[in-house]
């Protein structure tokens, strides 16, 4: 049930997350001033912090995706192998995105 929760959080984090990244992206195709203002908030604390939350959301949200399509099959209806993969989603998530993040900071 708490996954089912966190799925629906996490969409709903992901239409947020969205409309800033369509924000990024007119701000870039406006010019040079909005880019710059746009990559200024995002650059931070706050937008970082934005930002990694978006992060973990879409990852999570896929993974829970994952485990839906899985169901689908229909595998993994067993308690034990359901809560295995609930597991999974959350450590998966949390740590996909913490490595996709210092891949990023590397990376610049």
């Amino acid at each position: 049930m708490v996954m089912s929760i966190f799925h629906r959080i996490t969409g709903a984090g992901l239409y947020f997350g969205m409309a800033l990244f369509a924000w990024w992206l007119v701000a870039a195709a406006s010019g040079k001033g909005s880019f710059n203002v746009v990559n200024g908030l995002f650059g931070s604390i706050l937008g970082q912090i934005v930002l990694f939350g978006f992060t973990w959301a879409l990852i999570h949200h896929m993974l829970g995706g994952l485990r839906h399509f899985v169901w689908d099959l229909g595998h993994g209806f067993e308690l034990k192998t359901a809560n295995t993969m609930a597991w999974a989603t959350v450590i998966g998530s949390v740590s996909l995105t913490i490595l996709l993040w210092i891949i990023g900071y590397l990376v610049m």
